[in-house]
């Protein structure tokens, strides 16, 4: 864990740096909201550069961690076996989850105009 070199480095680079990325954002969100809840100056200061630092030097470790490291490499590997759609695939496709989305909710509103028609004049349970 406190050591420098990198495991595989040549290997899983874009997943280990988008992850790298995402940790080290996660980090620095955190040690920016700390200083709010220091009450000195070095509290206010020194704390949360301190958590940054000890933050991101953590987060350059787990991305080496060897068998998250060769998960990480899994993960791209598999990622480059995907076949991603073209853009009008992709455009088709949304078209046909917006439309199916508008579609449910059109039919769930008619559902509950009927049943409050139902429970209110029918049953005479409304208002």
């Amino acid at each position: 864990m406190f050591t420098a070199s990198r495991y595989k480095r040549r290997q899983g680079k874009i997943a280990r740096q988008a992850t790298f990325v995402a940790l080290a954002v996660a980090v620095a969100i955190g040690a920016w909201r700390l200083n709010s809840y220091a009450l000195s100056e070095w509290g206010r200061y020194g704390t949360p550069l301190v958590v940054l630092i000890v933050g991101l030097w953590a987060s350059f470790r787990v991305v080496n961690i060897p068998r998250f490291a060769d998960f990480l490499i899994s993960v791209e590997a598999e990622m480059n076996k995907v076949s991603w759609p073209s853009r009008g695939e992709l455009y088709r496709a949304s078209v046909v989850v917006i439309v199916v989305i508008f579609f449910l909710a059109a039919t769930l509103f008619m559902y509950d105009i009927v049943l409050k028609w139902l429970l209110g004049h029918v049953l005479g349970l409304g208002s």
